[in-house]
């Protein structure tokens, strides 16, 4: 049986109507940072929302990599596991090895306009089976990590939802 070995990709949306702790420090250390980086490039000119300054501004585009710092720090408090994602037992437990800072929409002047997404990737994960609205999925173990006793592997049931997608996808024999 062919074994496929996929990546998820959680997108988690920020904006001023979040709630949870962490959310909310993340929330106000990118709006701060980018108000400090937009008005660095702005200066002299009029645009104080993140769409009239990709339009208008040259460089603009490079508010994103210059916002993403201002986060890392809240990155590594969550050591390497992804927030908001559990199990059917109710417990965090999907690690990630990368993620991706991204601004969608911000204003000077309105911190109400203020949204930014942090994409977290899995680490690689064996896909098992779909079972209803589940993912059975485990670890990507090699043949020699499995448990000698038994040739067992732990697993997990992660229902789907939104946000979550499948990123990329390997088939192996």
């Amino acid at each position: 049986m062919q074994k496929r070995v996929i990546v998820l990709c959680y997108r988690k949306i920020i904006d001023n109507r979040s709630v949870k702790q962490w959310d909310k420090l993340v929330f106000e250390s990118t709006y701060l940072e980018f108000k400090i980086q937009a008005q660095n490039l702005n200066q002299g000119t009029v645009f104080t929302s993140y769409a009239e300054l990709t339009r208008n501004v040259p460089n603009a585009h490079r508010l994103t990599g210059m916002i993403t710092p201002s986060v890392t720090g809240y990155i590594q408090q969550l050591d390497n596991v992804m927030p908001d994602i559990l199990n059917n037992v109710g417990r965090r437990f999907l690690t990630f090895c990368k993620f991706q800072f991204e601004l969608i929409n911000s204003d000077i002047n309105d911190r109400g306009k203020h949204q930014v997404a942090i994409n977290f990737y899995s680490n690689p994960l064996i896909w098992h089976d779909t079972i209803d609205n589940y993912l059975l999925i485990s670890a990507h173990f090699t043949e020699n990590q499995l448990h000698a006793e038994n040739n067992s592997i732990p697993v997990n049931l992660m229902q789907l939802q939104p946000y979550v997608n499948i990123s990329s996808l390997q088939y192996f024999n």
